[in-house]
């Protein structure tokens, strides 16, 4: 053994293989497309709570994301030493709205790709994405659905009140209904037309009606 081999060095070989060009490159576009999904985010976000905090880690996971599968697909040996590190990792946050799990896993694809070299697929694939989500994401298919609660002193009141609710809604099923020496109370789900809860006003006085509750599913008392 040489007075050389003694202070050579895998490590410092790797260095040497190291491009600082196509890291800087790699990077530079999945910051990009990171600020894409970030935008994206803001403009299809349906709740009322804002996360910036969300928002940020969807720009730096597709970062981290990127340089970890650049490190991974230039060594094999580590390739097999980063399954094993990431697999004691558990992520344990609540997700609040289904569609942040779409946000996730489009800055992770997004990582993987630009990480593997396709800069191409990672640019037109999230374009395609982007513009999707933007054309579908705050678009009405349907009227909302609501949950009437019904209290009714006769039956008499209570067909006067279906018959309301068939000419007034676009659909109502009733889904429980109680008697008691009190009264009826009724529970009925129905979509209304075009967002409108007229109807409940006319239903509320209604003779033999003592009151109309109408509730969105979302838990928000309407009238």
């Amino acid at each position: 053994m040489s007075f050389n081999d003694i202070f050579k060095s895998s490590f410092l070989e790797n260095v040497s293989e190291f491009s600082v060009l196509d890291t800087v490159i790699g990077l530079a576009v999945s910051l990009v497309i990171g600020l894409f999904i970030f935008l994206i985010y803001k403009k299809t976000l349906t709740g009322v709570m804002y996360s910036s905090g969300f928002a940020l880690t969807l720009v730096g996971l597709s970062l981290v994301t990127t340089l970890v599968i650049m490190a991974v697909t230039s060594n094999v040996v580590l390739s097999l030493g980063m399954v094993g590190a990431l697999s004691i990792i558990r992520f344990r946050t609540a997700i609040k709205e289904p569609v942040e799990i779409v946000f996730l896993f489009w800055s992770l694809a997004v990582g993987i790709v630009v990480g593997a070299g396709l800069l191409p697929l990672a640019v037109i694939g999230s374009a395609l994405i982007g513009v999707i989500l933007l054309l579908f994401a705050n678009r009405k298919v349907r009227n909302d659905p609501y949950i009437l609660v019904l209290n009714c002193t006769d039956e008499t009141a209570e067909h006067a009140a279906l018959d309301v609710l068939k000419k007034d809604t676009e659909y109502a099923i009733v889904k429980s209904k109680t008697i008691t020496t009190a009264g009826i109370e009724l529970t009925a789900e129905l979509r209304g037309k075009n967002a409108a809860t007229d109807f409940v006003n006319t239903i509320a006085h209604l003779p033999g009606v003592g009151s109309a509750t109408l509730v969105s599913y979302n838990g928000e008392y309407l009238s």
